[in-house]
């Protein structure tokens, strides 16, 4: 791959091809930036104009680290998005992560941005914690309590992004614990805990600033009306949500309508919703 100018901005994102690498990448695309895309899956209709894309997994570490030669911030949404079996979560999403963190602090790239989980404290409940619309739960205050393996995976993903930013001078990792993110909110739990594209491309440009130093986690999360997840340690970097899932309430049913009322509101008690009732590998 031929290194961009180098007066533009360098943009690495990998899982390009997944949902919300597609969601993104074209939100992030724009003059004076390149954007460079990593995934296993070649999809042509789904790269912006002007994008590059290299082919290969996240779990490859040399692939990774030619992939993040002279990119200013990696973008790191690979990784299995729902429960698997445990030999696939530890290889593809820690990893991987490790992949992805490594490279960074072997080539100096500057920062980089994790997409954890709701997941990663998933079973803690909402009703214990006193978290609702009028005191949202920040993310000191959810401590690491996965809720499935994939959830496990998350927390260690935030876990080596503090650790790499304490072992390597002047990078900055933020982990951003992702509530649901769609182009619409699905369902009624997603009404609290969407994170809009747009927000997400805005969360990217703000830990772009030179102001954003260190290890953060936030949740991933929009500015909506029922939201039980606060946006202070967001905003503390500079991140400011304008989307509300509330604009989609009227075509917005229960979550699960076809379940008994007590385990729809177990659905919305947990943080990590309806991934505390299954088994362990065993995605639904």
């Amino acid at each position: 791959m031929s290194p961009p100018p180098e007066s533009q901005q360098t943009i690495l994102i990998t899982g390009s091809n997944g949902r919300i690498g597609r969601l993104l990448s074209a939100r992030l695309t724009k003059p004076g930036r390149h954007i460079r895309l990593l995934d296993i899956v070649h999809d042509p209709s789904n790269i912006p104009q002007g994008a590059e894309f290299v082919s290969g997994s996240v779990t490859d570490a040399q692939v990774v680290e030619q992939a993040a030669a002279g990119v200013d911030v990696i973008v790191h949404l690979a990784g299995i998005a729902a429960e698997a079996q445990w030999e696939s979560i530890l290889d593809t999403n820690v990893h991987g992560t490790w992949c992805v963190l490594e490279a960074a602090r072997k080539i100096g790239v500057p920062r980089v941005i994790l997409a954890s989980s709701n997941h990663a404290a998933g079973m803690l409940r909402r009703s214990d914690l006193g978290a609702d619309t009028q005191n949202p739960l920040r993310v000191c205050d959810a401590h690491p309590a996965p809720d499935s393996y994939y959830g496990f995976s998350k927390t260690a993903m935030e876990s080596l992004g503090r650790l790499f930013v304490a072992k390597t001078p002047g990078l900055c990792v933020v982990a951003v614990r992702i509530g649901s993110c769609w182009a619409e909110p699905r369902n009624k739990r997603a009404l609290s805990i969407w994170l809009s594209p747009d927000d997400f491309a805005r969360l990217v440009e703000a830990v772009l600033q030179p102001a954003v130093t260190g290890y953060h986690c936030v949740w991933g999360v929009s500015r909506n009306t029922r939201r039980w997840w606060s946006l202070e340690e967001g905003e503390a970097i500079g991140f400011r949500p304008v989307d509300d899932a509330e604009v989609f309430a009227h075509r917005v049913g229960s979550p699960r309508d076809e379940t008994t009322a007590a385990l729809v509101a177990d659905e919305l008690d947990y943080v990590g919703g309806v991934f505390p009732s299954w088994e362990l590998g065993i995605h639904g």
